[in-house]
């Protein structure tokens, strides 16, 4: 018996914890099972001599082409209807925007990380995950995509028909003010940008083999639940080059009234998910001595 309460003693003891629980997890700074990658550098001249550069911008092109044109068209079965009992109403409005996020950053993240949203794009490069090249270049082509995309759904539903029903177009509802949509995009885009921050952290990766897999889930289940809370006011832009692509093709005043915010909200919420994913997610921990 002697002999067995010692190899069970040793063997209780052989192997150390490799993988600490709660906040002693956060202190480990020697012998990390992850890499953290190397902050991008501003400016990549290289990159404009890569196909894999023109490649991703090309992925963004058609990735925001087919969101829009599948959300756009969703928005548009809504309204026409004059009740909302015979549509999918709100809820199935979201869950268009959401489930086509979910899709698309499944089918791109390999390619050009799937952002299909300028504020993403903006709060990674803020937060030196891209360089300001490659954050241009895919801006430019995710616009470039919602136009076009826009433009599709009001070919298939014809000028008058399409500027009726309003054309998707974002805009401050009756009874909020200008203040309450600002604040309902930057709330909205913090919540975005944020998941986006933790669905991708090289520690969640490295230490949850499920995390890169699964990734798309968190942030489309973000786009579906931000949608639900401020379609009411907004329509909810939290993405710049959506907001931009329909304004542009509905061409009217209720679509550049108040368009600004769906620039200036986004761009706000998504700085400040970067500065909290920067201070707080990956701040170096404190070890006293």
């Amino acid at each position: 018996m002697e002999g067995k309460e010692e190899d069970v003693r040793l063997g209780a003891n052989k192997f150390n914890e490799r993988q600490p629980i709660g906040t002693a997890a956060q202190s480990q700074d020697d012998g990390k099972d992850y890499t953290e990658p190397p902050p991008a550098p501003i400016f990549e001249p290289g990159e404009l001599t890569s196909w894999s550069f023109y490649r991703a911008g090309i992925a963004e092109f058609v990735a925001t082409f087919l969101f829009l044109y599948i959300t756009v068209l969703t928005v548009m079965g809504v309204v026409k209807e004059p009740t909302k009992c015979t549509t999918v109403g709100i809820q199935g409005i979201a869950w268009a925007f959401g489930g086509m996020i979910f899709a698309l950053v499944y089918c791109t993240a390999g390619i050009s990380g799937g952002h299909i949203n300028p504020a993403v794009t903006f709060g990674l490069f803020l937060a030196r995950k891209l360089s300001l090249t490659r954050a241009i270049y895919y801006m430019v082509m995710q616009c470039l995509g919602a136009i076009c995309g826009a433009g599709v759904v009001k070919g298939f539903m014809g000028n008058t028909r399409y500027g009726a029903l309003g054309g998707g177009a974002n805009s401050v509802a009756h009874g909020y003010t200008k203040g309450s949509g600002l604040g309902a995009e930057i709330v909205g885009t913090f919540v975005l940008v944020y998941t986006v921050f933790s669905a991708t952290d090289a520690k969640r990766s490295a230490r949850d083999s499920h995390v890169p897999i699964l990734a798309p889930l968190p942030i489309g289940f973000a786009v579906f639940l931000v949608h639900l809370a401020t379609i009411p006011i907004t329509g909810t832009g939290i993405n710049p080059a959506r907001s931009l692509g329909a304004a542009i093709i509905f061409n009217k005043d209720k679509g550049w009234d108040d368009h600004w915010i769906f620039w200036v909200g986004p761009f706000i919420g998504a700085a400040l998910a970067a500065l909290y994913h920067v201070v707080v997610i990956r701040a170096i921990p404190f070890k006293s001595k």
